[in-house]
């Protein structure tokens, strides 16, 4: 199901966009981390057959946070062997400082593993050494990445939003109460002197709320 699921992705193109986020898939700049250092090597092949660059690899939590650093990686591979802990450590410490989404590689299903996994941070866990699976995942995994970090933009900029309007209101309760305008004037003041000095509503509004005056408001 998974290979056949990889063959209709591989007819389509490799950029996709998502809400109008783009999700490029080609040529990855990849963070393998692995508890066996011997095992690193057969994953970045891996990851090179699919077309992905391997820029760093890691096998101890220093290391991925030199990695993440040094690299910026748009994607990090965890290959989970017999140390279950080191590898929740290593997808937590790499969800905590990597820009970029964290898969699990297991050698055999381990439902338990994943959950508690997903808890640290991953997208998505896949069987080691096959081939197809892992790039649907990654192909799913940077789609999600893409859809969260849309929607986390939107919250902030909506947060945003809210704090300038707050900012404002406060800013002309003060103009209103102290020099008995009306709303409407109370903010034509503001805008007014906002203008005359090339500044925005929102930065004389924070002025009027940190107690400072606005000339002609006396």
């Amino acid at each position: 199901m998974l290979r056949a699921a990889a063959k209709r992705f591989d007819t389509c193109a490799r950029s996709d966009i998502i809400g109008g986020v783009n999700t490029p898939t080609d040529q990855l700049r990849v963070l393998a981390a692995d508890e066996d250092q011997a095992a690193l090597a057969r994953t970045a092949s891996l990851l090179d057959s699919l077309g992905h660059h391997v820029t760093a690899t890691a096998v101890d939590l220093a290391q991925v946070t030199e990695a993440i650093a040094r690299e910026e990686p748009d994607l990090s591979i965890v290959v989970v062997h017999d140390d279950d802990e080191h590898a929740l450590d290593l997808i937590e410490e790499i969800s905590a400082f990597a820009g970029g989404p964290v898969i699990a590689m297991q050698a055999d299903e381990e439902p338990e593993f994943a959950r508690r996994a997903a808890e640290r941070g991953i997208y998505a866990a896949v069987r080691s050494g096959d081939k197809d699976a892992l790039q649907v995942a990654i192909e799913i995994t940077l789609r999600r990445h893409a859809e969260y970090r849309q929607a986390t933009e939107q919250v902030d900029r909506l947060e945003s939003a809210l704090e300038r309007r707050a900012t404002i209101e406060r800013a002309k309760g003060i103009l209103m109460e102290r020099h008995g305008l009306t709303d409407r004037e109370a903010f034509d003041r503001i805008r007014s002197f906002a203008r005359s000095n090339n500044r925005t509503v929102v930065d004389v509004a924070g002025d009027v709320a940190a107690g400072e005056q606005v000339p002609g408001a006396s």
